[in-house]
């Protein structure tokens, strides 16, 4: 008996000594309350003292830096300025549309002359032809007898040498690649229900030789048939039809359509490029419009004593 009320007595004890430590708990949530509250008013102390002159300067410098506001002083911004028609249509390059067109053509004719080396060197340079525009680099496979007979679709052995030469360098590059076909006019052919058949299936035969054997891709390339809807000759007889009986390899342009379109211009030579706009800097500009007029001064003056003699004269 004695035992179990010594056991009463502390289990007593340590109920008490437990009911002490719950009511102090709130302790721990106060100081972490005062603690946050004290970093809360650091912080807005800090950001009411506010260095103005730095802000100005900050605030100039963005504005500056995206072009939204000429804020009329000097430019404080480091690094590369965007320009605000640039900061509009998102380009990060820095190029104008004229810049990325005369690189397209530069590329384009690079995979040519690279077609064209691989072609002469075989000694089959004859066989293929080449067009710039402003959907990319065509390499036409015209017909005749040397790539496909009459109403077949089957690669001649030339074909074949053609395309295999030509495959390597087309893999190389990122653009997607487009077989086009296409039959000389005849309406019903004797293996095929129609053109379009037929045309279909010379690209898709020249789209397996180079997936298949080129190692190009066959997620960036695909094949058309047109059948004798885009005749490059109109006559009847046999080297016109030998003309349309062809295939054209289109290695697409992956530019935009607004460079693409100047594409034709940067070819024929009819592109003009814009000189480089000066940046305007107030300090300068009175001396340079004071410097404009002392020339066209000099100049209307010049003119005028050489214009003398000739009226005398008469």
């Amino acid at each position: 008996m004695s035992g179990h009320g010594r056991g009463r007595g502390r289990s007593k004890g340590l109920e008490e000594e437990h009911v002490e430590h719950v009511d102090e708990r709130w302790m721990a949530s106060y100081m972490d309350m005062v603690t946050v509250l004290m970093c809360m008013f650091i912080v807005l102390f800090a950001m009411s003292s506010v260095d103005q002159s730095k802000f100005v300067q900050l605030k100039n410098s963005l504005a500056t830096g995206f072009g939204a506001t000429d804020v009329g002083k000097v430019d404080t911004a480091k690094g590369v300025v965007v320009k605000k028609d640039k900061v509009k249509q998102g380009e990060a390059t820095g190029f104008t549309n004229l810049d990325l067109a005369v690189a397209e053509v530069k590329n384009l004719s690079s995979a040519q002359k690279a077609i064209q080396d691989a072609v002469d060197a075989k000694g089959i340079g004859g066989m293929v032809q080449f067009v710039i525009d402003s959907r990319g680099l065509t390499v036409g496979l015209v017909g005749s007898e040397a790539y496909f007979a009459p109403n077949l679709a089957e690669l001649s052995p030339q074909a074949i040498q053609v395309l295999d030469t030509i495959a390597p360098i087309l893999a190389t590059q990122p653009n997607e690649v487009k077989i086009e076909g296409h039959a000389d006019r005849h309406g019903v052919t004797v293996n095929y229900p129609t053109d379009w058949e037929l045309s279909s299936a010379r690209a898709t035969a020249v789209l397996r030789r180079l997936v298949e054997f080129g190692a190009i891709a066959q997620e960036r390339i695909s094949s058309v048939g047109y059948g004798s809807a885009r005749s490059v000759a109109t006559g009847s007889d046999l080297a016109a039809m030998a003309q349309n009986r062809r295939v054209d390899v289109v290695m697409l342009s992956s530019q935009p359509e607004a460079v693409r379109a100047l594409i034709p211009s940067v070819l024929d030579g009819t592109a003009v490029i814009p000189a480089p706009v000066a940046s305007a800097d107030p300090a300068t500009e009175p001396a340079a419009s004071a410097e404009s007029t002392t020339k066209t001064t000099k100049t209307t003056k010049t003119t005028t004593t050489e214009k003398t003699p000739a009226k005398t004269g008469h």
